[in-house]
């Protein structure tokens, strides 16, 4: 018979740990790695990239400045059409983090204490409620992303790199669980 867990006993959550370790494998690997975001008033992203209540970013090096995979947060200064923004994301609010060149990653549940589909005031660029659900449970998962599946936050260190222009915004990465 199982003993039910108590908080003590569960330690800090293994959410920012798998985080780190799946960013760093897809550095050594030469992957991009990209996160998917649910999207609420506590996370700090460009608004306008913003459909369902997520977003996609690519959290690279070459993509980021000052990037920190902390325990609590994931922190960093990325340009976006040309503008030079700071992003802050909570880490339960990561749904998913892959490398975009295979797909190969990891999906989380979406944060407790948000209704999903339900839109976040001031929230009105974003699209209320995500299509299709989001993930539930943590998975080992392959994405298959679309080459242009989300905006590239460009390098805010590179100022001679000309801007692209937007897409007409991410698409979902599109999960697909392994038992």
């Amino acid at each position: 018979m199982n003993a039910p867990q108590s908080p003590e006993n569960q330690g800090s959550s293994t959410r920012p740990y798998l985080l780190r370790a799946l960013h760093d494998w897809c550095t050594d690997n030469g992957f991009t790695p990209y996160i998917a975001v649910h999207v609420d008033s506590s996370v700090r992203v460009p608004m306008e990239y913003v459909k369902n209540n997520e977003i996609v970013l690519n959290i690279g090096f070459e993509a980021t400045s000052g990037l920190k995979l902390g325990n609590e947060a994931i922190e960093f200064r990325a340009r976006f059409g040309g503008v030079a923004r700071d992003i802050l994301v909570p880490v339960d609010h990561v749904v998913a983090i892959y490398a975009r060149e295979n797909g190969q990653g990891m999906a989380f549940p979406v944060p407790t204490g948000v209704p999903e589909g339900e839109e976040e005031e001031g929230d009105s660029a974003a699209s209320p409620g995500p299509q299709g659900g989001s993930p539930r449970g943590l998975h080992l998962a392959s994405v298959e992303a679309d080459e242009d599946d989300a905006p590239d936050a460009e390098s805010a260190e590179d100022p001679d790199r000309p801007d692209p222009a937007p897409p007409p915004g991410p698409r979902r990465p599109k999960l697909k669980r392994i038992k």
